[in-house]
């Protein structure tokens, strides 16, 4: 957990004026338990948010600049409001540049304020970092330039500002379940219409692992964009039987009607996990909702195999990773969670064996990959708010 007295002496030692008090905002990482790659195919996803994420001090100044510091990267920039529509490289900075840059397209105009980023979610790992930067700005700066923004406006402007800004086409589930979690609950999502429900986690006796593989990647230079082409390709080939606007409006059924719409077996391929993945979602909520962990585990273990073998984002280090933990005692549901392409994978494993789970995957996959994994015994955490 980040030490906030520490936080507060690199924010004077960088910006001076102790006189001049700062305010404190705080946006989590989130994890997703079921349905991978739906959400920018318009379908069900199944999110929580976690009790750890990124934490922003900001103070506003009299000055027609912003400056922006993380301790987290060596990179700072002290820019101009006048040239804050510029995008500053490949840099983290973007990230709070889009959001501004949506924000001045809702009519507010956030002047001088100097900030500082501090996250403990670990980059890369596809637990939101950059969905939780995008919200604890637009949080802050919706609070102190006034901008009477509803929440679920700030985290449709963060979608965008990745989108439009970042050049990443993420969907909208990170941000929706960073700007909307709730503690001790996980969020059905629908990502067509945006309605969603809060489902309470009753684990029981088991705990959520998230085993993270250290293999970083980038999002915007990885398969994403191309996944998410190909499966706007099969709304087209699909369409010449039923005219759909994304894939999430096939059920499972119809789709195995249809499927012959598609020649090219890769495409098909990508068509079939979104729609079965859909389908496992529907299946694992009431699962979650009666108790029966044994077959949300079983989804969860289905959701994986789907995406190494249909959708083809897994790689070896996230299957050396869940290959091993299905072997270990205690583990029902071992599954990619994120993007994929490296980042973590999302454990459901009994209680009395998660000490065992720590040590026993780590030898394994040492030995497999030669990286050593870290792991987060998750907390359900809250979503984007102001720490006072």
């Amino acid at each position: 957990m980040i030490n906030r007295k520490n936080l507060s002496e690199n924010f004077f030692n960088l910006y001076g004026k102790p006189e001049e008090k700062f305010r404190i905002f705080f946006a989590p990482g989130r994890v997703n338990l079921i349905g991978e790659h739906t959400d920018y195919n318009g379908g069900y996803v199944f999110p929580c948010a976690l009790n750890f994420g990124t934490y922003l001090l900001i103070r506003k100044t009299g000055e027609n600049r912003i400056r922006f510091s993380s301790t987290n990267m060596e990179f700072k920039a002290d820019i101009p409001l006048s040239e804050l529509q510029k995008k500053q490289g490949e840099e983290w900075v973007n990230y709070p540049l889009g959001v501004i840059d949506q924000l001045r397209k809702k009519g507010v105009n956030p002047g001088g304020a100097e900030f500082l980023y501090s996250g403990d979610i670990p980059n890369g790992a596809g637990l939101s970092s950059s969905a939780s930067i995008e919200l604890v700005t637009a949080f802050a700066l919706n609070a102190l330039f006034s901008g009477n923004i509803p929440v679920i406006d700030l985290i449709k402007l963060s979608q965008k500002a990745e989108n439009e800004f970042v050049g990443m086409n993420c969907g909208i589930m990170d941000q929706f379940a960073v700007g909307m979690g709730q503690k001790d609950s996980a969020l059905f999502l629908n990502c067509d219409t945006l309605d969603y429900e809060l489902v309470p986690l009753k684990l029981k006796n088991y705990r959520l692992v998230i085993a993270n593989t250290n293999k970083r990647r980038g999002l915007t230079d990885s398969k994403y964009n191309e996944r998410r082409s190909e499966c706007e390709s099969a709304v087209k080939y699909l369409s010449k039987g039923k005219q759909i606007r994304n894939l999430s409006e096939l059920s499972l059924e119809e789709f195995k009607e249809m499927e012959i719409f598609i020649p090219d077996k890769v495409i098909r391929q990508r068509a079939m996990h979104v729609i079965s993945e859909n389908d496992r979602v529907l299946r694992a909520v009431p699962a979650l909702k009666s108790g029966k962990l044994e077959l949300f585990g079983k989804l969860m273990n289905e959701s994986h195999d789907s995406l190494r073998n249909d959708y083809e984002v897994t790689g070896p280090e996230l299957d050396t990773l869940v290959e091993e933990a299905r072997k270990l005692p205690g583990v029902i549901g071992s599954r990619m969670t994120g993007a994929g392409f490296g980042g973590c994978t999302v454990n459901l494993i009994h209680k009395d064996h998660v000490e065992s789970f720590l040590y026993e995957l780590s030898k394994p996959y040492y030995k497999k990959t030669g990286l050593k994994a870290d792991y987060y015994v998750a907390d359900i955490g809250e979503g984007v708010r102001e720490i006072l």
